[in-house]
């Protein structure tokens, strides 16, 4: 590699098949540590990004690698993935070979940016992509016609970026185009909500891209959304292609980004729902701030939004009251530089459509519990087949909600959504409950009391796949595979783990029968003073 390297020489021009031969090898692979595994290292490229991995003595440069692009991805598109940390001053496209080279006005703007997506891998189209250094410490290109039109798009964006000129007209792709005609307000879905995302939390992220000049937040659907404007196009068109489907925090909290139809917003006040940072004037307001009646054309479908006061956000402005909690979204928000949560929202689930022969507070509170804390669980005493579900607070509610909504216990598909009641009430002395109604608030089964557990790692959608641990050395496969095939239905696959032999993975025949299972099998009593702890899995076997 060094000897490659060493033939290039500062003003020959190379074919960019050549230029790849040198550079492709190069460096080791910026991934995020939260991709699922399998995402980016498999069949040879396991192999290569191993030895990569183990790859020392590679020096930051200004031009940078990029590869694994979408077959349709434009010039304009790689561009912006540079755009954020500084100026682009020249770009090599080898599209048939779905790679691309990028080369910064300096290398401290090339190390922000390859620090940067060390800890958020970059999306282009949806897809994950790779990122390296290159050996080159500058990018020459050739005359092909490929390079020419990414020569004119890159003239074209950092005009817009350097500048602010308009560029209709100029000849250049659509694409170019684009990142200047493209408008300035964002929409914003947060899914897979466990840990609070506040105004400001999405001020900070976003303001990475650009200037934020007003921000809306609002709940439909059970979904977290906001609106958010930046100054000009060209910084939504750069966030949107940076941070769509980026996780704010591990494993969760997804941002889904698209392009409002609006142009401007109306922001009456600056609270916690709603801020205009052009306007530090304007009144915090004792009512939910409003949309716009003006807005309603623009909106479209959306149109039900406007001229109604956004509601309570839920699950996505509470603070992490539980100790373990909230020492682990302090620490992922630490990485980040994410500042304090707001006040608390419901955190009580209706849970429908049960078997009111089978259903009790038990089987409910296991269930719940891998997804949160589970407080208090009533059943209903007049509609047995309802009950409601107290979580210890409203991210574990949403969390619980959006994993088990339409899961299917004792035959029955479940209904889960928020409740309108604030809290779960216990019995009065002398009234009749027939054990309908529990407090779980002091159990030893919580699975996420403990601070920096392990746990928060590690919660998974239902799936015929369970985690099984805390095995003692004398169970057997045979004894686990007779246990759970005995009291909950067939066991189609079965494995220890290589490394550890207190952890194994049991595949039941389908995911309600995994479901009863871990209701039926979490804590049993296995000897030797070993309960068994079992959760769902992401793997198969």
């Amino acid at each position: 590699m060094d000897g490659i390297v060493q033939d290039i020489t500062v003003g020959t021009k190379r074919g960019s098949d050549e230029l790849l031969s040198a550079c492709a090898t190069n460096g080791p692979f910026i991934m995020s540590n939260s991709a699922p595994s399998g995402e980016y290292t498999n069949g040879n490229d396991s192999k290569k990004f191993k030895a990569e991995n183990r790859t020392s003595g590679i020096l930051p440069s200004r031009v940078i690698h990029i590869r694994k692009l979408p077959n349709d991805v434009t010039e304009a598109e790689v561009i912006s993935l540079g755009l954020p940390f500084g100026k682009v001053t020249n770009l090599l496209m080898l599209k048939g070979k779905n790679q691309a080279f990028i080369e910064m006005n300096t290398e401290e703007a090339a190390n922000t940016m390859v620090s940067y997506y060390s800890t958020v891998t970059p999306y282009l189209r949806s897809h994950p992509i790779y990122i390296q250094y290159s050996n080159h410490k500058e990018l020459k290109t050739d005359n092909s016609p490929n390079q020419a039109r990414a020569q004119a798009a890159l003239q074209a964006v950092n005009a817009v970026q350097t500048a602010n000129m308009a560029i209709a007209g100029s000849g250049v792709s659509d694409s170019a185009a684009g990142l200047a005609g493209q408008s300035p307000v964002l929409r914003i879905i947060v899914e897979n909500l466990f840990y609070p995302v506040t105004l400001d939390v999405l001020h900070q992220i976003f303001s990475k891209f650009g200037t934020v000049m007003k921000i809306i937040t609002f709940t439909k659907n059970n979904q977290f959304q906001a609106l958010l404007q930046y100054a000009d196009g060209s910084s939504a068109q750069h966030a949107k292609l940076a941070l769509d489907g980026q996780n704010i925090y591990n494993a969760c909290c997804t941002l889904r980004i698209d392009f409002s139809k609006l142009t401007s917003l109306n922001v009456k006040y600056n609270n916690d729902k709603s801020r205009d940072y052009t306007r530090p004037d304007l009144p915090s307001g004792d009512n939910q701030p409003t949309l716009d009646q003006t807005m309603a054309a623009a909106f479209g479908k959306d149109a039900s939004l406007l001229g109604l006061s956004v509601p309570g956000v839920h699950g996505a402005l509470a603070p992490l009251g539980m100790p373990s909690a909230a020492a682990a979204a302090a620490a992922a928000a630490s990485r980040i530089g994410i500042p304090g949560f707001a006040s608390a929202a419901n955190a009580v689930l209706l849970v429908s459509n049960l078997n009111p022969e089978r259903v009790t507070p038990q089987c409910l509170f296991i269930l719940f519990g891998v997804y949160g804390d589970v407080q208090r669980v009533k059943i209903l005493f007049n509609k047995k087949e309802n009950a409601l579900v107290q979580m210890f607070d409203c991210t574990q509610a949403q969390l619980a909600m959006s994993h088990l909504n339409g899961q299917r216990l004792h035959g029955k598909a479940m209904r889960v959504t928020m409740s309108k009641h604030q809290t779960v009430q216990l019995p009065r002395e002398g009234q009749e409950d027939q054990g309908l109604t529990k407090d779980y608030s002091s159990s030893p089964l919580h699975r996420f009391k403990k601070p920096g557990s392990k746990n928060f790692q590690n919660i998974f959608p239902p799936s015929a796949t369970l985690h099984l641990s805390n095995i003692p050395p004398s169970i057997t496969e045979d004894d686990l595979k007779l246990l759970f095939s005995s009291t909950t239905g067939m066991v189609k696959a079965f494995k220890f783990f290589q490394k550890d032999r207190k952890m194994a993975l049991i595949q039941m025949g389908s995911v309600e029968e995994a479901i009863q299972a871990l209701i039926d099998l979490h804590n049993h009593d296995l000897g030797e003073n070993h309960h068994l702890r079992v959760s769902f899995s992401k793997s198969t076997i």
